[in-house]
């Protein structure tokens, strides 16, 4: 029985990957060298200090840790900048009627990411309110795989892990989601995101019937 959904915030509520591509390619030609978009693939789902190692992996750098924290808060401010300029308009198609669909059905919500921006980003949006609770990378110790964000939001939730549904698009994500126990559906690609029970394209033609209807 589902009696909670939990989401990703990249590539599930938005589009932000591009802002997040854009600023860690600034950061790579500022260093020397290029970050392909086939690159960027290694970085979905990842915390942002593991995104810099594979990063400086690609360009064959190696920093200590105080410079790469530098580099960090360096690539964070280009996207910041970038983010800053987001609307509802930013907002991916369907997500705020599934939303409102889950609140009237009773069924309890949270975000589960890895950025620390995600408050900037949900005030930005304007969606803030349609989440019960929110689990960010300001309130967690591991990234995904590791499934402590989807528990912790689980927890917060009131809910077991095995009544919540976890919305991905990312492979470490669904990861974490099956590390915590959790049913989860991708939104992207079916032949990368085979761990999922099943995959969409997005929220555009898929309703929270759709939902219960595929658990029940």
């Amino acid at each position: 029985m589902i009696k909670a959904c939990l989401f990703d915030l990249d590539g599930v509520i938005v589009d932000t990957a591009r802002f997040h591509y854009i600023a860690w390619k600034s950061l790579a030609n500022e260093l020397g060298f290029e970050f392909t978009e086939k690159d960027n693939e290694r970085l979905k789902g990842v915390s942002r200090m593991k995104s810099l190692d594979i990063l400086l992996e690609i360009g064959q750098l190696t920093f200590t840790e105080l410079e790469k924290e530098k580099l960090a808060d360096r690539k964070n401010k280009l996207y910041v900048s970038y983010i800053e300029q987001m609307t509802p308009n930013d907002t991916l198609p369907g997500v705020a009627s599934f939303l409102t669909g889950l609140s009237e059905k009773g069924i309890k919500t949270a975000l589960g990411s890895a950025s620390k921006n995600a408050p900037l980003i949900l005030e930005r949006i304007g969606l803030g309110h349609l989440f019960d609770a929110i689990v960010d990378g300001n309130s967690i110790s591991s990234a995904k795989p590791d499934p402590e964000v989807f528990l912790k939001g689980a927890e917060l939730l009131g809910v077991a892990p095995e009544n919540c549904v976890v919305f991905e698009d990312a492979v470490a994500g669904l990861e974490a989601a099956r590390n915590a126990g959790m049913p989860c559906i991708g939104i992207g690609d079916p032949e990368i995101l085979n761990l999922a029970d099943k995959v969409i394209p997005g929220f555009e033609n898929f309703g929270v019937n759709d939902l219960i209807k595929f658990y029940s």
